[in-house]
């Protein structure tokens, strides 16, 4: 059980269930109990939505065996404690529980999860080979986890669409800080991740111009809330700062292990970002 749970990326898995838990309590109905904002069908829908990134995880780690052999070799479990079939079985049983879990909830919602089996089946089996397609594909999921639930609630609300930016280019930028950890592998086995098209040296500039994007997204959302100083504050204490940080030290990153931290310090600055959440409803 503890080698699956390690192939699904259990504390990925919680962190998505978290983010949507957020978006419905503290975004959408911030001034309900969290009993009546958190009704029965939307945790079928945090069900849902777990269930195809766990397919999404197993899928990508099936067609990465040769390259995972390189980049990360204390985590292969396919072929190791899971035969290939098996976690084939798995992925499909997975994929499809999400879907239908979704489609029952809603025909949207259905095909949102149907999409993002299709596009994460895509992901893993040719577009992570490819310059910034999969970068793009997996940001797009991202965001498209935040937005499911201004389908699922049928409502415009503002400040879906800003945390939807928030995740989208959040995920861009540390997908390609990961293609810089992962070089050595992707390019022993023919990948085109951008940096290996690029090299490391033209990719940053890449990256720079998504900080800024990132930069003025958080300041405006600093700048829309400008009567809530705490909320300021924490944005630059643990979005901001951490976020400069990263730019910072990128400069001088060239070696695996300083990808592999700045990609760790992404998803920090990731979740304290989904966390400001709270201050809509506290």
């Amino acid at each position: 059980m503890r080698n699956f749970l390690t192939l699904i990326r259990f504390p990925n898995l919680l962190m998505m269930v978290l983010s949507q838990v957020l978006v419905q309590s503290c975004l959408l109905f911030a001034e309900l109990p969290l009993q009546e904002a958190l009704p029965g069908r939307f945790w079928l829908l945090t069900l849902s939505t777990a269930l195809i990134g766990a397919a999404g995880y197993i899928i990508n780690d099936y067609h990465d065996l040769k390259i995972d052999a390189i980049n990360k070799p204390n985590r292969i479990v396919i072929g190791k404690d899971l035969t290939r079939r098996k976690a084939m079985l798995s992925h499909l049983l997975l994929s499809a529980l999400g879907v239908g879990i979704g489609a029952l909830l809603s025909l949207k919602v259905g095909l949102v999860n149907f999409i993002s089996v299709m596009l994460l089946w895509g992901y893993s089996a040719d577009l992570k080979r490819r310059p910034f397609s999969g970068n793009l594909v997996i940001a797009i999921l991202a965001a498209a986890m935040v937005l499911v639930l201004a389908i699922f609630n049928n409502t415009g609300n503002l400040g879906i669409f800003a945390y939807a930016a928030f995740a989208f280019v959040s995920t861009l930028i540390r997908e390609i800080i990961k293609d810089m950890e992962d070089m050595k592998g992707d390019a022993a086995h023919d990948c085109r991740t951008l940096p290996i098209v690029l090299g490391i040296r033209k990719t940053k500039p890449v990256l720079y111009a998504l900080f800024i994007l990132f930069f003025t997204l958080v300041l405006a959302a600093s700048f829309y809330r400008r009567n809530d100083t705490f909320f300021g504050v924490y944005l630059g204490l643990t979005v901001l700062a951490p976020g400069l940080v990263i730019a910072w030290r990128l400069q001088r990153a060239d070696r695996k292990r300083h990808f592999a931290y700045l990609s760790l310090l992404c998803k920090f600055m990731m979740l304290a970002g989904m966390l400001s959440m709270l201050f809509f409803r506290f």
